[in-house]
């Protein structure tokens, strides 16, 4: 079975952020402010939109690792309650109270 992404369009609407800095790349290599006359400008303003993309997507990557593993520990721990229910718990040692 093929396993087909949907297209880049619908991904960057689950993606907000990350849509906002490729429609700033594209702004760039547009020009649309109509002032970047020099490569040099241009050069660091796609340096700065780069630098702040990467941030983006490591911090949503992070967030979304840890929801996934957040889940899974979750799920793990639920299934050892389970399986533990009905049994015994042991309560420690009881004196007689001679």
């Amino acid at each position: 079975m093929e396993n087909k992404k949907s297209p880049l369009e619908e991904r960057l609407k689950t993606h907000p952020e990350l849509r906002q800095r490729v429609e700033a790349m594209l702004d760039i290599v547009e020009d649309a402010k109509g002032d970047l006359d020099k490569a040099n400008a241009a050069e660091e303003r796609v340096i700065v939109e780069l630098q702040q993309m990467g941030k983006e997507i490591i911090t949503y990557w992070a967030k979304e690792k840890e929801a996934k593993k957040t889940e899974e520990y979750l799920e793990t721990n639920s299934n050892i309650k389970k399986k533990n229910k009905g049994k015994k718990k042991f309560i420690g040692i009881q004196h007689s109270g001679k």
